[in-house]
């Protein structure tokens, strides 16, 4: 008699991915038919429109096949993981912690490698244009070097990040990874020129100057040398591991890296020139004619901010897949450090504002925090003691809505640190496109 395998994480969506797979190879093949097509196909043929930025599409493309790739990829391999030992008891089922039913771990481990073949298989895109047409253009080899330090940096915070999975490695030894795996794009930022200067806000250069230390400042701006190739390197130590001190309910760490995922390629897409005339009429801001929400974006900005972008799209899709099956309910076990580490490039740019109180414990000056279990009956999260708080240890957002807003579901507890972080990028965009101008002067990029 056969048994059936045990499937886990929630059934895939068959309509929705039937649907979207179609989409995504078209909008990957479409900037790719002028290059492969002969000009006598092509003169006949009548060819779909090609967009102003024809490797963003393709991006787009890679995001859908990103999200379908990890929606089905989950359920497909939980079975196998648990079958070589990745696995952990269900401390909310049955049984508990001694004879709970089995549920895979690591599961971040295939969603990581699926982002990583989709990013290596989208190299030739950013490049399309380079084919077309008799004129010679020179070679992007400084892009093409950052980004292929930057994928160097993911496959190497996800090797290390699943051997922490696989040895459980204590935590003043696993601070070093993210500087690790940083160590790539830190050289090569390095030895293409990356600019160490920083401008300063209205006044400060006036008080330095008065202090004596006029020196070190040129005009508004000053050099901080070795002191930024520090500060970068700090960044992803502290934002890697403040999502995975953030843990301990279905959900939460991925819900974070979407949000986080998501601002970012919002703040990319208004410098890319591609939005559409009669929008930007009808709200009245940037340029329509050249779908330029910001009139000042151009050059090597809109450069920066569309290789961000790149990475951006494919993460909100491989992450938008996890999710699904990551969600409460959920029986596919633990992110873990594989798939945390392997997210820290979106952290490391907006995640600050939301995680200072984190920082005090990854210098062990705070106790870790424990992960507290609903409770059995009411199926509530609650704080470990109620009255007045004279001094707490657990300083983790999560504890700190429980005191505030009382027991709750876990899937209304994860979703109120969503509305958190979408607050936090909200504010966070009021400070750089609103308050900014106030310290800085004009328009800063």
């Amino acid at each position: 008699m056969s048994v059936t395998p045990h499937t886990y994480g929630h059934p895939p969506p068959v309509l929705l991915t039937a649907t979207l797979l179609p989409i995504s190879l078209l909008f990957i093949a479409n900037p790719l038919l002028p290059i492969l097509l002969p000009a006598t196909i092509t003169d006949v043929l009548p060819l779909p429109r090609q967009p102003t930025l024809p490797a963003l599409q393709a991006n787009v493309g890679f995001a859908l096949l990103a999200f379908v790739g990890a929606v089905w990829i989950v359920p497909k391999i939980g079975g196998a993981f648990v079958e070589k030992g990745l696995k952990g008891r269900d401390l909310l089922k049955p049984g508990g912690r001694t004879n709970g039913p089995w549920v895979p771990e690591s599961l971040g481990l295939p969603c990581a490698s699926l982002y990583i073949a989709l990013m290596m298989l989208f190299i030739p895109f950013p490049f399309s244009h380079l084919f077309k047409g008799e004129v010679l253009e020179q070679f992007p080899q400084r892009e093409l070097t950052l980004y292929l330090s930057s994928l160097l940096a993911l496959l190497t915070a996800t090797l290390l990040g699943f051997i922490d999975d696989l040895f459980d490695i204590r935590w003043r030894h696993k601070l070093p990874i993210p500087i690790v795996a940083a160590v790539p794009t830190l050289l090569v930022y390095y030895s293409v020129g990356g600019v160490t200067s920083v401008v300063l806000p209205k006044g400060v250069a006036g008080w330095l100057t008065s202090t004596g230390l006029g020196w070190w400042i040129d005009g508004n701006v000053i050099d901080l040398g070795p002191i930024y190739y520090i500060y970068l390197v700090l960044l992803p130590t502290f934002t890697t591991n403040s999502i995975n001190i953030l843990a301990g309910i279905n959900g939460v760490e991925v819900t974070q890296a979407l949000i986080i995922a998501l601002s970012v390629a919002l703040n990319d897409l208004l410098y890319l020139p591609i939005w559409p005339e009669g929008f930007l009429r009808f709200v009245n801001v940037g340029n329509p004619k050249e779908g330029r929400i910001l009139e000042w974006a151009a050059g090597e900005v809109v450069d920066r901010h569309l290789m961000s972008l790149y990475f951006m799209a494919p993460l909100v899709g491989v992450c938008a897949g996890f999710l699904w099956h990551n969600w409460y309910d959920s029986d596919n076990g633990l992110l873990n450090p594989s798939r945390v580490m392997f997210e820290k490039p979106p952290p490391a740019r907006t995640r600050i504002t939301l995680e200072i109180l984190e920082f005090l414990r990854l210098v062990r000056l705070e106790r870790l925090p424990v992960r507290r279990n609903p409770d059995n009956k009411s199926q509530l999260k609650s704080p470990a003691k109620a009255g007045q708080i004279i001094s707490s240890t657990n300083l983790t957002i999560i504890n700190f809505l429980l005191v505030h807003f009382g027991p709750m579901h876990e899937r209304s507890l994860c979703t109120l640190v969503g509305a958190v972080q979408i607050a936090c990028s909200g504010i966070a965009f009021g400070i750089r496109y609103g308050v900014g101008a106030w310290f800085y002067g004009g328009e800063r990029r």
